[in-house]
């Protein structure tokens, strides 16, 4: 099914793939203004590579900032080849979705969900990111490699971007990604990472992979829930944890090989 083993230490650059922080992260990146946008930023500023993470719609949680710090850390020291700069915009400019209105499970939350998705709609973000990458890339001239990474809403954006006649991004990655249509898949010009979980569906992931025209790794974890590799990832639970570093892992990977 996928173009690289399932497996953990599948080269140095996986292996320097910190340990997961279960509770109480400290962020190691900061924030500041790019193409109009507070950003969390984080990684090496000699960076040749860089990655646009689009968190998914419970914003800048801590367990998508760590994911962040990892993709940025996990490549250096030994491997500056691989070393990426993370930039994570705010497109809800300080307010997300509440979790605690997740799962939708009254009317009423449904309702709230309904008029978030309505503000915040994957293709009016989609339409915003190309200028975006364009400011941030004018400020960060040393890189020179991009690659554009989504989780859940996020995901759906990455499809679009990718699928675009102005795509800029050299590989993507999606992670849990919302609203998976085999149609986007024949568009994507990029080499395509999509990490599921067992509660995407399971029909429309396999006609996507086969869809996909490019280099790809298609991988379902089939025991973790949607989320989590970014806000719903419950890391004081040993199996989350092992799986949401597995995924970090595998990510590296393909972007090594791919941006």
């Amino acid at each position: 099914m996928s173009t690289i083993p399932a497996q953990h230490g599948h080269s140095q650059a996986c292996c320097n793939v910190p340990a997961v922080v279960s509770k109480g992260y400290d962020a190691k990146g900061s924030y500041e203004e790019l193409g109009g946008f507070k950003t969390y930023t984080t990684g090496p500023a000699d960076a040749t590579k860089g990655i646009i993470s689009i968190y998914d719609i419970f914003g800048y949680f801590p367990q998508t900032l760590q994911g962040a710090d990892i993709l940025a850390t996990a490549g250096s020291g030994a491997q500056q080849a691989q070393a990426y700069r993370v930039f994570i915009p705010d497109w809800f400019e300080g307010a997300p979705f509440p979790i605690a209105d997740f799962p939708p499970d009254t009317p009423e939350k449904q309702e709230r969900l309904g008029a978030f998705f309505g503000k915040h709609s994957p293709p009016s973000v989609a339409a915003k990111v190309p200028a975006y990458l364009k400011a941030v890339a004018a400020k960060n001239p040393q890189i020179t490699s991009w690659a554009l990474l989504g989780y859940c809403w996020g995901g759906k954006v990455v499809a679009l971007v990718t699928s675009s006649a102005e795509n800029p991004f050299k590989a993507a990655v999606q992670v849990h990604p919302a609203m998976v249509d085999p149609a986007d898949a024949p568009k994507i010009q990029v080499p395509l990472c999509l990490l599921a979980s067992k509660d995407e569906d399971a029909d429309a992931v396999a006609q996507y992979e086969r869809a996909l025209p490019g280099a790809k790794h298609v991988e379902t974890f089939g025991d973790q829930v949607h989320g989590w590799m970014a806000a719903r990832a419950d890391l004081e639970d040993d199996r989350v944890r092992a799986e949401y570093k597995r995924g970090y892992e595998t990510v590296v990977k393909f972007l090594g090989e791919h941006l």
